[in-house]
């Protein structure tokens, strides 16, 4: 088993959840959210409870999906684990095994990698349900996305995607990090650019703690994301997450997707159905796009229903992909329409409407002025 994670903050709640999954027969546990999330780490950490230890003993399994393209080949990584002599297929010895085992519990860390590919898809979710069909299997998977395989009966309450830190966790996180001889003021305006994303905040953290908060945000100027890319892999590497998640099939069937996502990376305000209807944007099927970054956690929606994208990802926008004239021209116009209209009846109904709205989205009228768009 990889060890449990030494920094871990702010999910308390989340860990009480499954946990309490747990109390039920052989639960089936997906842990969702975007890249960089946490996902793995929290998974790790369940594994370590006293609890799940007491319950699975030795019989607890860790298997990292991103190193295999197949469903056969996932058979061959667990069969690996659990001591199978290798062969072709280890598809039925390790259905066998585990029907032979007393109780286990299997992680499918980064189930994503399999499942996302149309063509394999089904196959990995037949054999999900193979796996869960055996009494005393309990199986725990953490996938990015919003989006459980079917075929799997999971285990209600289903898990909420993990959403980004809280401020006083995100503090905790980095001050773990990089340590606590750093003015608070300049440690949250590092963390305003991670959106409180576990990765960046990590990432950001170290540097930090080797070059302090004043260099790193000067850096952050003018390199931006590109200052957490360094390393090789999507654990070290913001850009490379980031990326994966933009290479999703159910982005790349719908190519307006990252049209949609460009522009509302120059939207700190995001957007309302209203607004990404009214502006008339040239992007067809426009609510379908919001529905698939909402199912790719490339984008969220907020307490007022509004759909928005985190600083990490809007920075990742904005300077490798960013939005065409051709995008943004609608919206500048619905903006400038939306103040007319409240200048010219100023004091009515209809102008405290349009008032409301120009609040809602002060902070996208304002970066689209300073663009100078």
């Amino acid at each position: 088993l990889p060890a449990e994670p030494k920094i871990f903050h702010g999910r308390d709640a989340e860990l009480a959840d499954i946990l309490k999954l747990f109390g039920q027969d052989s639960p089936r546990i997906a842990i969702l959210g975007a890249g960089g999330m946490g996902k793995t780490s929290l998974a790790r950490t369940v594994l370590h409870r006293e609890e799940i230890t007491a319950k699975y003993h030795e019989n607890r399994f860790f298997v990292a999906c991103d190193t295999t393209s197949s469903q056969v080949e996932l058979a061959g990584l667990i069969g690996a684990h659990l001591g199978i002599k290798p062969g072709k297929d280890l598809t039925r010895a390790v259905l066998q095994h585990f029907s032979d085992c007393p109780p286990t519990l299997l992680t499918l860390d980064n189930l994503e990698t399999l499942w996302e590919p149309v063509e394999s898809r089904n196959q990995i979710e037949e054999f999900l349900s193979h796996l869960t069909d055996i009494p005393g299997i309990a199986l725990m998977i953490t996938m990015r996305g919003a989006e459980r395989p079917s075929k799997v009966q999971w285990t209600r309450p289903f898990l909420v995607p993990l959403q980004p830190l809280a401020k006083d966790a995100a503090r905790k996180m980095f001050i773990d990090i990089a340590d606590d001889r750093h003015f608070l003021k300049h440690v949250d305006q590092v963390l305003g650019l991670t959106d409180n994303v576990p990765l960046a905040i990590n990432l950001l953290a170290h540097l930090v703690g080797t070059e302090g908060c004043s260099k790193i945000l000067s850096r952050w100027e003018t390199e931006k994301t590109s200052l957490l890319s360094e390393g090789y892999d999507k654990k070290s590497n913001l850009e490379l997450s980031i990326s994966l998640s933009l290479s999703s099939s159910r982005i790349t069937s719908m190519p307006r997707c990252q049209d949609l996502l460009a522009l509302l990376s120059i939207l700190p305000d995001g957007l309302s159905d209203l607004e990404l209807m009214q502006s008339k944007f040239p992007i067809e099927d426009i609510l379908g796009c919001k529905v698939a970054l909402l199912r790719t956690t490339l984008a969220y929606t907020d307490e007022r229903k509004r759909l928005k994208v985190l600083v990490p990802i809007r920075e990742y926008m904005q300077k490798l992909l960013p939005a065409s004239d051709q995008m943004i021209r609608p919206l500048f116009k619905h903006f400038q329409e939306l103040l007319e209209l409240h200048r010219g009846h100023a004091g009515k109904q209809t102008g405290s409407l349009a008032a409301s709205r120009i609040k809602s989205n002060f902070q996208n009228i304002q970066n689209i002025l300073q663009k100078g768009l």
